[in-house]
């Protein structure tokens, strides 16, 4: 089997030693995807929706590195901060997947890496 990995650029990366999204045959895996801009900094500290959309536009972005698209993930996995704020992480969610919504599970964890992330967003994906 072949293995094919992007990368994002995270500051996280190379410390750590991940891969933004790996694909395995048919499967892709994307990391936990946090709000990041491309400079590094949190997006959008204290705004819910906006980090969900940008959690999932990095999302997309690995995805489409590997060959697929939004129409091809399977399953996310949001890791929250504030669970209370449900109606904004999952408007943001359905605007991604529209008429290809996939399984997935909200969970509200104590803390994320960076004390302004409120949500990092996990997802896998199936192309033929």
């Amino acid at each position: 089997m072949s293995f094919e990995r992007v990368f994002s650029g995270a500051p996280w990366e190379g410390t750590v030693g991940y891969c933004r999204a790996l694909r395995a045959g048919s499967h892709i895996y994307v990391t936990g995807t946090a709000p990041v801009d491309p400079d590094g900094s949190v997006h959008a500290p204290g705004d819910a929706l906006a980090q969900t959309r940008r959690c999932l536009a990095i999302i997309a972005d690995a995805l489409e590195g590997l060959g697929a698209g939004m129409e091809n993930v399977v399953r996310t996995r949001m890791f929250v901060t504030d669970i209370e704020r449900w109606k904004d992480y999952g408007r943001g969610h359905r605007e991604s997947f529209g008429d290809h919504p996939p399984a997935t599970t909200l969970v509200q964890v104590a803390r994320l890496i960076h004390q302004d992330m409120l949500i990092e967003i996990e997802a896998d994906a199936v192309v033929e």
